[in-house]
């Protein structure tokens, strides 16, 4: 299965860019993943940056994506949950998952309406950045288990 990550700006923290290069590694072996950066909007109302970064994130999804949101008030999944959930699409034939991951002032209404489900890492607010790499840590972990092998959970 194909796995995008669309998220709204960039990794700066050098630890957390070195974690995230990390577990891309270690997911290559079990799926094909693709990260998107979306700019986020320069300055002004809140609502004219979830408009525009909403438009954006939009406009990266494909009309066949299954869409994740991730978002504080979404459901959470113990890792076999998660597990058990990218194995039942592949087995579906889902083709491409994409995780989107909205900017500062969070998802724009239309972004909410595609989602397909809506994730929560935690009920805990996360930097961005931790929430990228959070998620790419989950979704590792998923494929370890999904296939059976070591990995605690």
């Amino acid at each position: 299965m194909h796995l995008r990550l669309i998220a709204v700006g960039k990794v700066r923290e050098p630890y957390i860019a070195a974690g995230m290069a990390d577990f891309r590694k270690r997911i290559v072996p079990y799926h094909r993943l693709d990260e998107i950066d979306i700019r986020p909007a320069d300055g002004g109302r809140p609502e004219r940056a979830i408009a525009a970064e909403g438009d954006a994130i939009l406009r990266a999804i494909a009309p066949h994506d299954v869409v994740w949101l991730l978002e504080r008030e979404g459901t959470e999944f113990s890792s076999l949950e998660l597990a058990d959930r990218l194995e039942r699409y592949a087995v579906d034939g889902v083709s491409t998952l994409t995780f989107v991951i909205a900017g500062t002032y969070g998802a724009a209404p239309a972004v909410h309406a595609r989602a397909d489900v809506r994730w929560s890492l935690s009920r805990l607010t996360f930097l961005h950045e931790w929430a990228r790499m959070l998620a790419l840590e989950q979704l590792y972990r998923a494929a370890k288990i999904a296939r059976g092998e070591p990995y605690h959970h």
